[in-house]
């Protein structure tokens, strides 16, 4: 059914306070601007428009870390939640009937039934917000993926005493057992993102856990990464672009993590460079978290050591990036000798956050076979014309409209419009134009004094620009997965 008049009315003013934000840009987003988009989206709230909120809420986030220069900041995070908020908003204000626009707050845990779950890897959880923790993923024999979460208030310190913390689920595991082992639950409740509860009626026993290389866990390597992707991308559609679900941030869904059989070429600093053993296509490792207090980053620069190495890794795709891979575990591939040697307790994988790798692990030089040349060609997103309009986007939320309009003058932005068409990009070349256009449109009064226009037309002209954008680099990445895709 459409959205209310409230809803519409709620949805109207949010667009407003957003669009303020986008035409002042981020440095002149100050205490004003943000009451405003606060109010705004208090008024969305109690209207029932959650996912706005949710946007609205992290734009905010996004703007406060940016004029205050933290160091995790991305500009990339601050012009994705913008563009989300103007979407929904102005969807909303249309009338859109489209439920998904609305959102989904914190949903109550549902009756489960008996389920018998595996332990995956653990996941360290440390927040810009001051909390810390770990997911343990699991999987079901029907294949249906759940997590158990401990997360609190506590930081970097919660997170690492939280790895060997005891399961709410059952007081006989901690999480260091879980994820190697398993639990056989009765009266299950189970949350709408896989989310297992602990509550009074829930029972849950002690089960041997399985080696990846077993089944239904050996299932997870079958599936192609490219499918995997392309209902993440299409998952992270719905939620707003960061697999919340509509309802205020989260670290996407169980659903997200894929599993690839990888051959490493090299590395460069923190990252490697892999090849899919089963089609050559490249895929790059890059640290789950670059957090000093975890060893992602420690046991990756490991792994680069051993060139020709073959390597099972669980992990969650980087939908920002072209066939990029952030794991969470690695393990031996089945059938090779030029892979992990981990030792028995381990059952065959490593949580790369958690567990420390061992030079000793690793097999012999000699016994890994020479790797194929590392790939010299570009990179089919970063090096991509659409750069060109990736960066007038940015900048008009960092600079505001009259840096967006100063982008737009001169010869050099009629070369870039020409480089967009001549690479194929018309209808980028188009939208950056007729945005750097509206950027610099001014009015005069009745006395000839030039006046600045009102932002609507403005954030339009942005919000095209930034949605076709998003929506050609997914198209990339969603190749880039495939087996004749770029590489």
């Amino acid at each position: 059914m459409p959205p209310t008049a409230d809803q519409v009315a709620a949805a109207s003013a949010l667009w407003s306070a957003a669009a303020a934000v986008l035409a002042a840009g981020a440095p002149a987003a100050g205490a004003v601007l943000q009451a405003d988009l606060l109010r705004a989206a208090h008024t969305a709230r109690l209207a029932g428009l959650l996912r706005a909120e949710a946007a609205a809420l992290r734009t905010v986030r996004g703007l406060r870390a940016a004029r205050a220069r933290y160091d995790g900041h991305r500009t990339a995070d601050l012009v994705a939640a913008l563009r989300e908020l103007l979407l929904v908003s102005a969807r909303l204000a249309a009338a859109d009937p489209d439920p998904a626009l609305l959102g989904t707050g914190r949903r109550d845990y549902r009756p489960g039934g008996s389920l018998r779950v595996l332990g995956l890897c653990r996941e360290p959880v440390i927040s810009a917000t001051g909390y810390g923790g770990v997911v343990t993923h699991l999987l079901a024999e029907d294949g249906r993926r759940f997590t158990v979460a401990d997360v609190k208030p506590g930081g970097p310190a919660r997170a690492r005493g939280a790895a060997t913390a005891p399961v709410a689920l059952s007081t006989a595991l901690n999480h260091a057992q879980l994820a190697r082992g398993g639990l056989l639950i009765s009266g299950a409740t189970v949350s709408p993102d896989g989310r297992l509860g602990a509550g009074r009626s829930v029972r849950a026993h002690p089960v041997p856990g399985v080696p990846w290389s077993a089944e239904p866990v050996a299932a997870l390597f079958a599936r192609s990464p490219a499918e995997a992707v392309a209902a993440a991308l299409a998952a992270a559609d719905d939620d707003g672009g960061d697999g919340s679900g509509g309802g205020g941030g989260g670290r996407g869904g169980p659903e997200q993590l894929i599993g690839c059989d990888l051959l490493v070429i090299g590395a460069s600093g923190d990252r490697l460079t892999t090849r899919r053993l089963d089609s050559g296509t490249v895929v790059r490792l890059a640290p789950a978290s670059h957090h000093p207090d975890l060893a992602h980053t420690a046991n990756l620069r490991l792994l680069g050591s051993r060139p020709g190495l073959h390597l099972r890794v669980l992990g969650r795709p980087d939908l920002d990036r072209t066939a990029t891979l952030r794991p969470l575990a690695v393990g031996p591939v089945p059938g090779s000798t030029a892979t992990l040697r981990l030792p028995e307790e381990w059952l065959g994988r490593a949580d790369l956050g958690y567990d420390r790798l061992q030079g000793a692990q690793l097999p012999p030089a000699a016994e890994c076979p020479s790797p194929p040349e590392a790939p010299t060609g570009l990179d089919p997103l970063a090096d991509s014309p659409l750069w060109r309009v990736r960066r007038l986007v940015e900048l008009a939320v960092t600079g505001g409209r009259r840096a967006a309009a100063e982008a737009g003058r001169g010869s050099a932005a009629a070369g870039q419009g020409a480089a967009l068409r001549r690479t194929g990009f018309p209808v980028a070349a188009g939208l950056a134009a007729a945005l750097t256009a509206e950027a610099d449109r001014r009015g005069r009064d009745v006395f000839g004094r030039l006046t600045d226009p009102g932002p609507d037309r403005y954030a339009r002209a942005w919000l095209a620009a930034a949605v076709h954008l998003t929506t050609a680099e997914r198209a990339v990445v969603r190749t880039s997965w495939s087996a004749d895709g770029p590489s």
